[in-house]
């Protein structure tokens, strides 16, 4: 078994969305005492948000890229054969904003590939990164749960079912800038105990 745990907080240190997405991977490991773990921390090696060059350069065919091009391109491809090999994906995300931080949005934006981790067939996308287990230890300072104000939890699910993965499990730790932060992020570790059990 592969797991693979990507933290998109912007702090190197301190965050309680990687303190919990350490904790569900604490559990699968204990779990699976014999698996692989690779830990990508968005903050510590932020990827390149997916401007113009980048796109230039994913548009231009292998053999004719140049070597910035080429450079470009395997920091993506790299990405891409880290989620493939995973079996059990943990996911840290803070809300920034009401969304997902831009460090999540660029891992995103690199791992969605057309014919290699989506295809377009004559019935509809097709997402290629199926059979994962993921877990998204989602932190918030307020209360947005199944209101209008959580654009997190509509936009992974859509993202990651479209690249094939539907087996997703969102752990919340919600109203931590109100007053009870340890009491929030107890429950969380019992929602995590519960969830990888």
């Amino acid at each position: 078994m592969n797991i693979l745990q990507i933290n998109s907080s912007a702090k190197r240190a301190g965050s309680q969305s990687t303190t919990l997405a350490n904790q569900i991977t604490a559990r699968v490991l204990a779990q699976h005492p014999a698996a692989s773990l690779t830990v990508r921390d968005l903050a510590v090696t932020p990827h390149p948000m997916l401007d113009e060059a980048a796109l230039t350069a994913l548009m231009t065919p292998e053999a004719d890229r140049s070597p910035e091009q080429a450079a470009r391109v395997a920091l993506d491809d790299a990405l891409i054969a880290e989620i493939q090999a995973a079996d059990v994906v943990v996911l840290g995300v803070p809300m920034y904003n009401f969304s997902v931080t831009a460090q999540l949005k660029n891992w995103i934006d690199a791992i969605a590939r057309a014919r290699v981790t989506f295809q377009y067939t004559a019935n509809g996308p097709e997402g290629l990164l199926t059979g994962k287990k993921v877990y998204v230890a989602l932190t918030r300072g307020g209360v947005h749960r199944d209101l209008p104000s959580d654009n997190q939890v509509p936009y992974l699910r859509t993202v990651l079912g479209f690249l094939g993965m539907t087996d997703v499990e969102f752990i919340y730790a919600e109203g931590l800038a109100m007053g009870d932060a340890d009491g929030v992020l107890a429950a969380a570790n019992e929602a995590i105990v519960a969830a990888v059990a």
